[in-house]
């Protein structure tokens, strides 16, 4: 009767850890099925860069390592905002800055948004969850005489110097980001009409002016420079506009690996990103007279918000150029 009984006993055990192994199965199957839906959905739908997705799903995965760490389930079985404010709280604690958490939360909402639009799941409990609030700063920009003297940095008699002159023009004179002029080719300068045409971000095209000293700088570059780097490759040559020293395309990187080489040769200048030059496109276009939504249409800003941060860096400068020359001041 006794061995009857743990037989008994035996089989439920083995009958429930199969049916947990089951139900294991299935809501690993069931997270896979919804991140490649997403990962598809960012790609196809949305046309975001393979950087951007790359982004986005590392947020997923820091965030489904949390919960099995601290044993809150899955992703698809969380059932309290709490556990969305105690991974902000973890967050703090491991150090990260708010900007960062911020975006974390921001991807995680995204996701769980598309979930619940797919009938994935019933609610997102990201939705009104608050992040950090972040230190309002100005962006960062260069006076005039800091931009000419990395083009003054620059030798242009060299090819690599045709090339970098033209890009820094590109990145100051229009105001490109990065990965725009990554992907320029030579069908998207219109010379005569002083225009390129720019795929900015999610693919949206846009046309951008060109003044006549990046017209110079691009067709040197394109017919004495350009030529001699892609020598080597001349025969699979990429249709990108620019290339790096093996003839290949260049790549976002690249552009700041050229940037921090001209910053090296001026001696003068601190640290400069690539963005910072397309601030400073902006802040001088203001400064110049220019009006906030054509600014904001060669900047490709879908919200005139995100281009409004520049008038206030126009009036930081205007306070500090009166400071360092107003005679009171100087007496002071």
């Amino acid at each position: 009767m006794a061995l009857k009984k743990t037989v008994r006993g035996n089989k439920k055990i083995v009958k429930t850890n199969l049916n947990k192994i089951e139900t294991n199965v299935n809501s690993i199957n069931l997270i896979d099925e919804a991140l490649t839906k997403y990962h598809n959905y960012l790609e196809v739908e949305k046309n975001y860069s393979t950087y951007t997705v790359q982004n986005y799903f590392k947020d997923i995965q820091d965030f489904k390592k949390f919960l099995e760490v601290e044993q809150y389930g899955d992703l698809l079985k969380i059932r309290s905002e709490n556990i969305a404010r105690y991974y902000i709280s973890y967050l703090v604690n491991l150090g990260f800055a708010k900007k960062s958490i911020a975006r974390k939360i921001s991807s995680l909402r995204a996701f769980y948004k598309y979930l619940v639009v797919e009938g994935m799941l019933e609610r997102s409990y990201f939705e009104n969850v608050e992040t950090p609030k972040l230190d309002k700063q100005l962006p960062k920009f260069l006076y005039q005489n800091e931009i000419e003297l990395m083009f003054n940095s620059i030798d242009t008699t060299t090819s690599i110097g045709k090339r970098d002159y033209a890009l820094l023009e590109l990145l100051y004179g229009s105001g490109l980001r990065v990965s725009e002029i990554c992907t320029i080719t030579e069908k998207n300068l219109d010379f005569p009409n002083e225009m390129i045409k720019v795929f900015g971000k999610g693919s949206k095209e846009r046309y951008v002016p060109m003044n006549q000293r990046t017209i110079d700088s691009l067709k040197e570059y394109i017919y004495l420079g350009r030529p001699s780097l892609i020598q080597k490759v001349e025969l699979n040559a990429p249709d990108e506009l620019f290339v790096n020293h093996h003839g290949g395309a260049l790549t976002p990187r690249g552009v700041r690996v050229i940037l921090d080489k001209i910053i090296d040769k001026t001696g003068e200048l601190g640290h400069i990103y690539p963005h910072m030059i397309r601030h400073t496109f902006a802040t001088h276009l203001l400064d110049g007279g220019a009006d906030l939504r054509s600014v904001q249409t060669m900047l490709g800003h879908e919200n005139l918000s995100t281009t409004q941060i520049y008038t206030h860096v126009s009036k930081e400068q205007i306070k500090e150029s009166y400071m360092l020359n107003h005679p009171r001041q100087k007496e002071k």
